[in-house]
């Protein structure tokens, strides 16, 4: 699935230098309003422009966590060092019953972990895959919290098997060439980090074929990109430019497959 008059090119040759990734954004980027509890966002208008489509629920306010700034940060570096032509101004949310989802190729879902979709949210995002979109999974940690996902996505697709991706698979070269998936959990660090551990759905359960969700757990690479251009950024270099390289990536496999 993709949305109406999408032209694109999948990549260009880029070298990287440390740091380049945050050079990139501009620190205004970061000055954002805080949603926190209270979430105040307007749809952009459709265009056809790539757009990063949150998707909300209404059991607990994490859906709305490192929102907008962590898509503005990603679409202006998707902007710089591609040649897709992102929507900048667009930080759109929906419902996942909401039937302009349908527009947009690539979902966002934060904090899976208090996530209790209703039987026309489950029906929706199971109706999305099925037409192709292609959704990331985000910001959780702890069994508990992967219990109440995997318990959902039961409902959303009660045959789909989840299962542990790793370097080899083709996602993690579809436009950087990531070597390691040895990612700490943000503000984590030395011998005793959070590591993220990674998972996906394949299309007919078949590792063959393309991935339909992509899970980031023990993970939140939303709020790396949240804080990259903050002059206070609480996070290391090192690992937020690997947040950008695995979102960057992901945002890349989802319109090309």
């Amino acid at each position: 699935m993709k949305p109406a008059g999408l032209t694109w090119q999948c990549r260009r040759g880029v070298w990287w230098l440390a740091g380049l990734l945050l050079a990139l954004v501009p620190v205004g980027a970061a000055a954002q309003i805080g949603f926190g509890f209270g979430v105040r966002y307007r749809n952009a208008p459709y265009d056809g422009r790539v757009a990063l489509m949150r998707v909300r629920y209404h059991t607990y306010p994490g859906w709305a966590y490192d929102y907008p700034a962590m898509e503005r940060n990603l679409a202006r570096v998707l902007h710089d060092i591609t040649t897709l032509r992102p929507n900048l101004e667009a930080a759109d949310v929906l419902d996942f019953d909401d039937p302009e989802l349908f527009k947009y190729p690539l979902a966002y879902l934060s904090e899976p972990g208090y996530w209790y979709p209703s039987a026309s949210e489950a029906e929706g995002l199971r109706t999305y895959l099925q037409k192709g979109g292609f959704l990331i999974v985000d910001d959780f940690h702890f069994a508990n919290e992967w219990s109440v996902f995997e318990a959902a996505m039961r409902r959303v697709l009660p045959a789909a098997r989840i299962q542990r991706l790793d370097v080899t698979h083709p996602i993690y070269n579809s436009f950087f060439a990531i070597d390691s998936l040895d990612v700490p959990y943000p503000g984590t660090s030395g011998s005793r980090a959070l590591m993220g551990e990674f998972f996906g759905i394949f299309e007919d359960n078949d590792p063959r074929k393309p991935l339909t969700v992509v899970i980031n757990y023990n993970m939140d690479l939303g709020d790396y990109l949240e804080w990259s251009a903050d002059p206070a950024n609480r996070y290391s270099l090192v690992p937020t430019n690997e947040a950008y390289k695995f979102l960057i990536n992901y945002v890349i496999y989802g319109l090309s497959h």
